[in-house]
């Protein structure tokens, strides 16, 4: 398919999926799909955006912008074709929203300094989720937090909204406790030998550390993200250091291992 010289990339783009859905001429793959069935490559192409960024490669970063963007359209377009809503409607509704939430560029609002501005922002966001709100769904300061978030991340958003209603610890090092006791807990539940127990108890650990990275300004997701990254690049040294003696790292005993894992780990610094 070839783009007229008349139409822009953003009509190429949605008459490329029209046609790729097309009932006769377009692609099998392309037409069985749904919002479901889309919804697992949508959530890995977000992810390969951020990859490109902590890359800083600017290259695959526009691709992966593009892939990401093609999702948008998928769904816009299955979404026409039912009779909800089209590409369009996608746009128009973002643009209007993005005025609504900045008085202060696109009216006569000003704020007095980022809190204030922040505080607005909020309250903006609070007035549009309670109107999306059902009927017959009683209030909460935890309303309109994604159920399919990264679990790390959502913890996250959940304490940070409990904190603005003032349920928080007053600092980083009041959580320590909390840590403390969640591990009991954990260490009880694993001498008890109750399964069900102890992955409860593992959640706890996980929010309580969670709470910790909230409050030392660290984003747990990052630090994760971050960690595997570089328990990746030792353990590919790992493998190459043994493959450069002719052995297999799986053949060796965890104190050859380890040993290889320390030398790999001083060649970093």
């Amino acid at each position: 398919m070839s783009e007229s010289p008349a139409s822009s990339p953003w009509e190429a783009l949605v008459a490329l999926m029209a046609r790729l859905r097309d009932p006769i001429a377009g692609c099998p793959w392309d037409r069985c799909q749904t919002f479901a069935t889309i919804a697992p490559y949508t959530l890995e192409e977000a992810y390969e955006v951020l990859e490109a960024i902590a890359r800083g490669d600017m290259d695959e970063l526009r691709e992966e912008l593009g892939d990401l963007l093609f999702q948008v359209v998928f769904h816009a377009r299955m979404a026409e074709e039912a009779g909800h809503f089209d590409f369009q409607d996608v746009v128009r509704g973002l643009v209007e929203k993005m005025v609504r939430r900045h008085p202060h560029v696109f009216g006569e609002v000003r704020y007095k300094d980022e809190a204030d501005l922040k505080a607005a922002w909020e309250a903006q966001k609070t007035f549009e989720r309670e109107r999306k709100r059902p009927p017959n769904q009683p209030p909460s300061a935890l309303d309109g937090i994604a159920q399919a978030l990264p679990a790390l991340t959502r913890a996250v958003k959940l304490q940070k909204r409990a904190a603005r209603e003032g349920f928080d610890w007053p600092d980083a090092n009041a959580v320590w406790s909390k840590i403390d006791e969640e591990l009991a807990e954990l260490r009880a539940g694993l001498a008890a030998g109750d399964a069900a127990n102890i992955e409860e108890e593992i959640g706890d650990v996980l929010f309580a550390i969670t709470n910790l990275a909230r409050k030392l300004g660290v984003d747990p997701e990052a630090a994760l993200r971050g960690c595997n990254a570089k328990f990746e690049r030792r353990y590919r040294g790992m493998e190459a250091a043994a493959a450069t003696r002719g052995l297999r790292l799986a053949d060796l005993t965890l104190d050859e291992q380890e040993a290889i894992y320390r030398e790999v780990k001083r060649g970093e610094t």
